[in-house]
């Protein structure tokens, strides 16, 4: 999970022009920007609405009258290693009774897979357009084959998911 202070630092990073040597490792490794439904796992249930969007190309819709996990995407072939995983998404909300969240699941070659939810800053009722990360911390000789990127809807109403972004970042 992110903190406040670390995703302000982690942002400037990305703007910023003379970051430190450790700062440069910020690198973004997917951009799903969500033109129409190519490339979303989950289509029952979801659709794409093309006039609500952060970027004027659409986004992708969800109403639900009862707790559903979307599937948006599956990356693969990712070297990552010792670094922090975050997976950052502009976020809308109408009606939610429940929470909404971020979650992402990391494969590990004969270890599993586990997950990092984004329960410290969950969405519920109306909200415009915000910014939503999560994040997962690898170690030197953890390596996901798989990583995952899921919307989480606790409960019902109207979530719309745009300009979803998989970054790799330093530990701190």
């Amino acid at each position: 999970m992110i903190h406040r202070s670390s995703f302000v630092f982690f942002v400037a990073c990305l703007l910023a022009v003379g970051c430190s040597r450790e700062t440069k490792e910020v690198s973004e490794l997917r951009h799903f920007p969500i033109d129409g439904m190519e490339g979303i796992i989950t289509q029952s249930g979801v659709e794409f609405d093309g006039q609500l969007s952060t970027d004027g190309n659409g986004s992708l819709k969800v109403t639900t009258t009862e707790p559903f996990l979307v599937r948006l995407f599956e990356v693969r072939d990712i070297d990552v290693k010792n670094a922090r995983l975050v997976y950052e998404a502009k976020m809308r909300t109408e009606d939610v009774e429940g929470q909404v969240y971020l979650e992402m699941w990391c494969r590990f070659p004969g270890k599993g897979e586990y997950f990092s939810r984004g329960l410290q800053s969950p969405l519920s009722g109306t909200a415009d357009w915000t910014t939503q990360q999560i994040s997962f911390v690898l170690g030197k000789k953890e390596i996901p084959d798989l990583v995952k990127l899921n919307l989480v809807v606790k409960g019902t109403g109207t979530v719309w998911i745009d300009d979803v972004r998989l970054f790799k970042g330093p530990l701190q």
